[in-house]
């Protein structure tokens, strides 16, 4: 049996464990690692090469927990849900009350809050992590957003930040806050990814169906925007993507992909929190909308054979246009998103650091960009705030709405679909609008169901005179 000497260990070797693993031992830490099949754990201890020095192999539970260090600390990295209840109970007889669980897949904040709930019932510890990065992250520097008991997370938390990726020498990692705080961030943060990646999808689609440019062509456009504002590594990847060729037909890559996009569900996990808290997250609505509707292909098809293809005429919209209208487009989703976090934070009792949020941010996850760096002193500035409302995104609104407004109005003309930049334009209207339309939606609503409104001119709750002669 291995001897108390790694500093952590970790479960489950797939993808984004084995990288994880790697990861904590090429800086310097040992880990221990356990996977459900025995072969998987040597195959990964042999392929580690000049790092299976800091690697210790473990063939069951209980040489895993022998090898850790006191308090134990373990991280979970299997398949979320009943996997991660089914491996803390094979763990908790073995380990002390001092020990901490780890799970650092992407869960549902409310099974990390009860998964907390029955640590500190059982008088054991458990820390909720959110990782982001894809593999490539896990291996060389995702950002990590934790939750979960102070003194746990101080065990472990030279390891995060040691594996974490680096901003000009700070660390992306950092404490959320209590219970399911860290996988509540890590989920908005998933829901943001979902509307970039929507926004710059939609942006390539009136490019590509619009405007008649080739793969090639619009992947210098994407290459051309990430020097400026839209500096990220969505944009990047982005003309990476475009650029590509198919090794089997030598055509782009693109025109091979089948269009329709799969979603592991954190995106809908943000929708459906922000419908709880009442907080509008329009744009991440509408893609994931858009992933659900793409993965309806028969029935696009079908549409199309009814309807005709769309026209050919070319929309009015400039290449600098549809960048002032991205610009916008994720300054908006951005700022729907830090609004659903401090939502959240209210309703649960977070004390959730948004500047500290949108710091890790900007290295190793997916949505990293330049434009969060200014977020972060915006919302350091002032946290209550929209960032609609903070230098500089109020200035940056202002010279990208015309264009927005024209991209949204040429797709609507052209038949071509931008349900994310459209949601965006929405709630923008919506929020620079001092009186709404919601007056008919509550006369509706006192008169079919005598539910009341309040007066512009005087306080309290009233009735409309319909009352007196209900339909």
């Amino acid at each position: 049996m291995a001897h108390a000497t790694a500093e952590i260990g970790l479960i489950g070797l797939g993808t984004m464990g084995a990288a994880l693993a790697l990861n904590i031992a090429e800086k310097g830490f040992a880990v221990a690692v356990f996977n459900r099949t025995a072969e998987k754990t040597r195959a990964f201890h042999k392929g580690a090469g000049v790092l299976a020095e800091k690697v210790i192999p473990c063939e069951t539970l209980e040489a895993l927990v022998a090898a850790i260090r006191a308090p134990r600390a373990i991280i979970l990295m299997v398949t979320a849900g009943e996997g991660v209840d089914n491996q803390i109970a094979a763990l908790r007889p073995l380990l002390g009350p001092e020990d901490i669980i780890i799970d650092a897949g992407n869960a549902n904040f409310r099974d990390t809050n009860r998964r907390m709930a029955e640590a500190d019932g059982q008088g054991w510890r458990f820390l909720g992590i959110g990782v982001s990065g894809g593999e490539e992250g896990a291996r060389h520097g995702p950002s990590v957003m934790a939750g979960g008991p102070e003194g746990a997370w101080n065990r472990v938390a030279p390891v995060f930040r040691a594996i974490a990726a680096q901003y000009r020498g700070e660390p992306c990692a950092a404490r959320m806050g209590e219970t399911g705080a860290g996988h509540f961030v890590k989920t908005v943060h998933n829901g943001i990814e979902y509307a970039d990646m929507q926004m710059i999808a939609e942006v390539y689609g009136v490019m590509r169906d619009g405007l008649g440019m080739g793969a090639g062509a619009i992947g210098d456009v994407f290459a051309r925007w990430n020097e400026g504002v839209l500096n990220s590594y969505l944009i990047e990847i982005s003309a990476a993507v475009s650029k590509a060729t198919d090794a089997a037909t030598g055509k782009p890559m693109l025109d091979i992909i089948l269009d329709r996009a799969g979603q592991k569900g954190t995106g809908r996990w943000t929708v459906i929190e922000a419908q709880h808290l009442g907080a509008p997250v329009s744009a991440i609505e509408g893609a994931v909308a858009a992933r659900n509707m793409s993965a309806a292909l028969a029935e696009r098809k079908k549409g199309e054979a009814v309807f005709g293809p769309r026209g050919k005429s070319r929309p009015d919209v400039t290449i600098e246009a549809l960048e002032q209208a991205l610009i916008a487009g994720k300054i908006l989703c951005y700022a729907q998103g830090f609004a659903l976090i401090t939502a959240a934070a209210a309703d649960q009792g977070w004390a959730l650091p948004l500047p500290e949020i949108a710091r890790i941010w900007r290295s190793g996850c997916i949505i990293r960009s330049t434009m969060l760096g200014d977020m972060a002193r915006a919302l350091e500035a002032a946290p209550e705030t929209n960032l609609m409302h903070s230098a500089p995104f109020t200035g940056m609104l202002k010279a990208g709405e015309g264009a927005l407004r024209q991209v949204v109005a040429a797709g609507a003309l052209h038949a071509l679909p931008v349900p994310a930049l459209a949601a965006g334009l929405a709630y923008f209207d919506t929020m620079r609008t001092a009186r709404t339309t919601a007056d008919m939606i509550q006369g509706q609503r006192d008169f079919f169901g005598a539910h009341g409104f309040e007066r512009t001119d005087r306080p309290g709750a009233h009735h409309g005179p319909w009352a007196m002669n209900p339909a």
